[in-house]
């Protein structure tokens, strides 16, 4: 926090008891409250505002800066506070020190007045925030984004109209060389309905490949470029940029003019920006439709970055947030990701992942090495063609492990059932003592993730 000399604020005369927030205090020019006996009525209601927030006298209370309503010359303004929930209009001569809407500042009641004692300094959680407002309306599901990229490698790519130059003499060109070779690299190394076959969760190779898959799903981008700053890593994000570099290059545009773009968003992520998982719809088969344009490319290619930088912010505020509105203890770290995959037909398809990591029951006295152990808590949302949409649930602590499957499709549901018993036998001959294991119809209703009227919200 910063430090600041204290600053007086005056309650208004005649203000009304505080309301919500959406119902603030009207301004007024009325006297300001000083003395109990110099104005009785005044103090009075000035003491019940104060009395009516519980704040006792030389009491410190932290409150938020909603409103600048007036400011007049610079060294006084009159400013609409949230304080425990309630709005408080107080008239401030704040001199020199700087305040915006959304600070939060340290109060301290002296008498019938407040005291500013101190601004705290921005919030790290409101900057996140504030990133993630801004991209979540532009978001591009990446598996029709996959789609439409694989598409181009046999389609190739129009041309941007040229003033003067007719739409039809606009024939498809071929991808610039370097946007060929990243394209191809990236769907190389996409997980494959081939890759894991049934019974093979026992290999060795199996958590390795894995973890490889969800280590280049691009969540974690800016670390492992960080770690190698020169290296061509194998990761989502990067291997989009590339992308996005080549067909800059061929347009003899500059990274500047690629900022300017309006990404191409999915319209389902622009009703439910935060839902996770998200309703999974099947995405146009490659090389079906139009060839686009290489501006229409690279508008899709923004979006596609913008849904995993997204994916990337959702991560950081629900950590900060303990998992947001979730009920039940808090998680102490959260990741939320798209997984593309591809289907034995070659097509681009999307897993949903969330994985939780809850803290150490106890305090630091009361437990034992023995009885510190996380529990780790898998979510995992896939939409394949013949079985319908499937969420997995998974919880592991120590060697137990339970799992719940749901499935929307009644056959699904008895076919799962009937490969119950081998699950259970497969986490048995991996060590793990299964203690709940079932399948259940539908979705779970725990799996939606609602934060949007929290996402500027800071907490102190």
């Amino acid at each position: 926090m910063s430090n600041i000399k204290s600053v007086t604020m005056k309650l208004p005369s005649g203000q009304q008891p505080p309301t919500p927030p959406t119902q603030p205090a009207p301004q007024t020019s009325r006297p300001a409250v000083t003395t109990e006996a110099a104005r009785e009525p005044v103090t009075t209601s000035a003491r019940q505002l104060l009395d009516q927030l519980q704040l006792t006298n030389r009491e410190t209370t932290l409150a938020r800066v909603a409103e600048i309503i007036n400011r007049q010359g610079g060294a006084s303004a009159d400013l609409l506070l949230d304080i425990r929930g309630k709005s408080l209009l107080v008239q401030a001569a704040v001199g020199k020190t700087e305040l915006a809407t959304g600070d939060w500042v340290k109060v301290m009641r002296a008498g019938n007045e407040l005291q500013l004692m101190g601004k705290l300094a921005p919030a790290p959680e409101a900057g996140i925030a504030r990133a993630l407002a801004q991209r979540l309306p532009w978001q591009q599901s990446l598996d029709a984004g996959l789609a439409r990229l694989m598409g181009a490698l046999t389609q190739g790519l129009r041309q941007d109209p040229v003033p003067g130059q007719l739409p039809s003499s606009r024939a498809p060109q071929p991808l610039p060389e370097a946007a060929r070779q990243a394209i191809e690299q990236m769907v190389a190394r996409l997980p494959s309905g081939k890759s894991l076959l049934p019974g093979s969760g026992g290999q060795d190779s199996t958590p390795q490949q894995v973890r490889q898959w969800l280590s280049e799903s691009g969540l974690f981008a800016e670390s492992r470029l960080a770690q190698t700053p020169t290296a061509q890593l194998p990761d989502l994000k990067l291997a989009l940029g590339r992308v996005i570099t080549a067909l800059l290059a061929q347009q003899g545009s500059t990274p500047e003019q690629f900022n300017r773009l309006t990404p191409i968003s999915t319209p389902e992520l622009m009703r439910a920006p935060l839902q996770f998982p998200q309703p999974l719809a099947t995405p146009q088969a490659p090389g079906s439709g139009d060839a686009p344009s290489v501006g229409q490319m690279l508008r899709l290619l923004a979006g596609m970055l913008n849904r995993i930088t997204v994916n990337q912010l959702h991560s950081q505020v629900l950590t900060a947030r303990g998992g947001g509105e979730a009920p039940g203890p808090a998680p102490a770290s959260t990741l939320v990701l798209d997984l593309p995959w591809l289907t034995p037909q070659n097509e681009p398809r999307l897993a949903q992942v969330r994985v939780e990591q809850y803290p150490q029951e106890g305090d630091s006295e009361t437990r034992s090495a023995k009885t510190a152990t996380a529990e780790w808590r898998l979510s995992l949302t896939m939409d394949l063609d013949e079985a319908g949409p499937l969420h997995f649930d998974v919880a592991l602590r120590q060697q137990a492990v339970s799992a719940r499957v749901w499935a929307e499709k009644q056959t699904t549901l008895r076919q799962v059932n009937q490969e119950l018993p081998a699950l259970r036998q497969s986490l048995t001959d991996l060590g793990l003592e299964v203690t709940d294991l079932d399948c259940r119809r539908g979705t779970p209703q725990s799996s939606v993730t609602r934060l949007e009227h929290r996402l500027v919200d800071t907490r102190a």
